[in-house]
C-alpha cells in the first residue's frame, strides 16, 4: 500500500502497475523515466487535481477509469478516461461505441523526466487493454490553450487530422464545461431551455481540436475509416 497527498486529500491505494508521465511547476525530481509508476487511483482524487491543475479547471462526468502518476509519496500526473465521443468509434469500421474510450483529461506535472509522458502513455495504453474491451483510445489537444500533441506524436500516437469544434459553456460563475458534461450533470446541454429555468448560461466559442488516436488492438489497425495524416509542425508548442 503507498499513501498520497493531492490537493490537500490523502488516500492509500494498492499499486496496479509500475511505469514505462502539466502545467503546474513542482520542486525538481531527481529520478528517470523508469522510476515512474502509474496506479489506479480513486475518481474522487484524479477528478479534484483535474479541477486543481489541468488548464480545463473541470472534470468529466462520467468517468470509467482514473490513474495516477508517482515519482515518490507525491502525485505528479493524473489520467482519467470516459467513454468515447459520440461518432468516435466510426474511426475503426466495424466499431460500437465501447470499442473506442476517450483520454479526457491528462495532467502531468512540469519536473517529470524527459521521455516522462512517453512512459506514462504506453503504460496508460497496457492498463486501459487490459481493463476493458476498448480497441482504442482517442485524445484531443487544444491549439487554443498551445496544445498541439506534442507527447501523442512522441509516444506513436495516429494523427487524425482536425475534429469539429463544439462550444464550452459557462453556467453562472462555474468553469467553461463539455456540453457532453452539462448533458451529463443537468439531464440536458439545451441553452434555451436552461435559460428558462432562471439559469445564466454563456455559449464559448472554440477552434477546433487536434485528435490522437492509439490502437490497443493491432488487428484493427486495418479497419481506420480515416487516413493517418502528417504531425502537424507547430513551434512552442505544449502537450
Amino acid at each position: 500500500m503507498a499513501d498520497f497527498r493531492a490537493g490537500g486529500a490523502t488516500g492509500s491505494l494498492p499499486a496496479v502497475q509500475a511505469g514505462d508521465g502539466g502545467s503546474n511547476p513542482t520542486p525538481a525530481l531527481q529520478f528517470g523515466p523508469k522510476d515512474l509508476i502509474v496506479r489506479a487511483i480513486p475518481h474522487s482524487i484524479a477528478a479534484q487535481v483535474a479541477r486543481d491543475r489541468h488548464y480545463l479547471r473541470s472534470a468529466p462526468a462520467s468517468p470509467l477509469l482514473s490513474f495516477g502518476v508517482f515519482a515518490g509519496p507525491g502525485l505528479d500526473g493524473v489520467a482519467i478516461f470516459t467513454p468515447g465521443p459520440l461518432n468516435g468509434y466510426r474511426l475503426l469500421a466495424g466499431a460500437e461505441r465501447r470499442d473506442v474510450i476517450a483520454l479526457a483529461r491528462l495532467w502531468l506535472s512540469d519536473d517529470l523526466p524527459r521521455l516522462g509522458e512517453s512512459r506514462v502513455l504506453a503504460v496508460l495504453a497496457r492498463l486501459v487493454h487490459r481493463a476493458t474491451s476498448a480497441k482504442a483510445i482517442l485524445a484531443y489537444s487544444d491549439p487554443a490553450a498551445g496544445h498541439t500533441g506534442g507527447i501523442y506524436r512522441a509516444a506513436g500516437w495516429l494523427y487524425l487530422g482536425q475534429a469539429g469544434a463544439q462550444p464550452l459553456m459557462r453556467i453562472g460563475r462555474g468553469p467553461p464545461r463539455h456540453l457532453r458534461t452539462v448533458g451529463s450533470l443537468l439531464g440536458t446541454h439545451s441553452a434555451r431551455y436552461l435559460r428558462s429555468r432562471g439559469l445564466e448560461v454563456e455559449m464559448i466559442p472554440t477552434i477546433p481540436k487536434l485528435r490522437y488516436l492509439k490502437i490497443l488492438d493491432e488487428s484493427w489497425q486495418s479497419r481506420l475509416t480515416v487516413d493517418p495524416m502528417p504531425y502537424p509542425r507547430i513551434g512552442g508548442e505544449r502537450p
